[in-house]
């Protein structure tokens, strides 16, 4: 088993390796100056079993070729098989057609992978779940809402919590890390007047006096959260806590968290954030690297990855 990372979360790929004690692969990936992306193996992996950790993080179009001319690489250079680790799934969200004469993009991405030469997809929390339906050949869909849970049942002492799903869409979510801390669920009702904004409707459930913790897979803008954080505190919630698996904060996003009335956003590494949220007092990011890392050890030795969530 040997690993090899992209230029998206190198940080992440460090720790991945530091926790499987397995140094990551000699290679060389820059650019042209026209900006074609150059992928060079610098050792031998003839017959090696290659991890490639790559998230489809901004800049996307190029983390994606990066990934894909990293897995014809890897196959020209005759590795046994090849495992595309992808913390974060780019794409994800056009997973139909919404409206008439739109592309499935999260089908095209999953062709393209699969055509590159890739044997296996590991990736966490897909924004759909049939998405795993999109390829021919295996994905293992891990989930942190276990990493979600243990830090919530350490940090947050109310007793009076309720798990808020932000759209009828995340109810799934909501309900898991309901169960695994004893709560009950509350549901958002919004409208998209707009691409890219939304509309709280309605609140679906009683949270007054109560401990809000929001969970979804994916942050963006940050308009739906922080909507949805101030529609709970209007109607009588005491505090709202939010825990979201992939933080893209993309615009002003991080300035918007800042500002609201979110007492702590709790977002995960799949996507390097770093820098942009280290002067961000309520925003605090938890590792899935030892998540990943034990996902990657148990393909290795051919032993169950669905024991990791029993």
């Amino acid at each position: 088993m040997k690993l090899l990372t992209g230029n998206s979360n190198k940080v992440l790929s460090k720790k991945i390796s530091k926790f499987l004690k397995s140094k990551l692969i000699n290679s060389s990936i820059r650019k042209f100056a026209d900006g074609e992306i150059y992928v060079e193996i610098n050792e031998n992996i003839r017959g090696n079993s290659i991890f490639i950790i790559q998230s489809m993080a901004s800049p996307a179009n190029d983390n994606l070729m990066e990934l894909l001319l990293c897995i014809d690489a890897l196959k020209r250079s005759s590795a046994k098989n090849i495992t595309a680790v992808i913390p974060y799934f780019g794409y994800a969200r056009q997973d139909r057609k919404v409206v008439p004469r739109t592309s499935i993009s999260a089908k095209l991405v999953s062709n393209l992978i699969t055509k590159a030469g890739a044997d296996r997809v590991v990736t966490v929390d897909l924004h759909a779940g049939q998405i795993q339906g999109f390829f021919d050949i295996p994905v293992d869909n891990l989930f942190a809402t276990p990493i979600f849970g243990r830090h919530a049942k350490k940090n947050i002492k109310s007793k009076n919590i309720i798990c808020v799903a932000p759209d009828v869409g995340g109810t799934e979510r909501a309900r898991a890390l309901g169960k695994y801390l004893n709560a009950n669920l509350a549901i958002v009702d919004k409208r998209r007047p707009a691409p890219g904004k939304s509309k709280v409707m309605n609140v679906i459930g009683n949270v007054r006096d109560k401990t809000c913790i929001i969970v979804d897979d994916i942050i963006d803008s940050g308009g739906t959260i922080v909507n949805a954080a101030k529609a709970l505190k209007d109607r009588g919630a005491r505090e709202v806590y939010v825990y979201i698996t992939h933080g893209v904060l993309s615009g002003e996003a991080v300035q918007k968290i800042k500002k609201s009335v979110i007492k702590k956003l709790v977002i995960t590494d799949s996507i390097d954030n770093g820098e942009r949220v280290k002067k961000a007092r309520n925003i605090e990011v938890l590792t899935i690297s030892n998540l990943m890392g034990e996902a990657i050890k148990r393909i290795s030795n051919s032993t169950s990855v669905s024991d990791l969530f029993k």
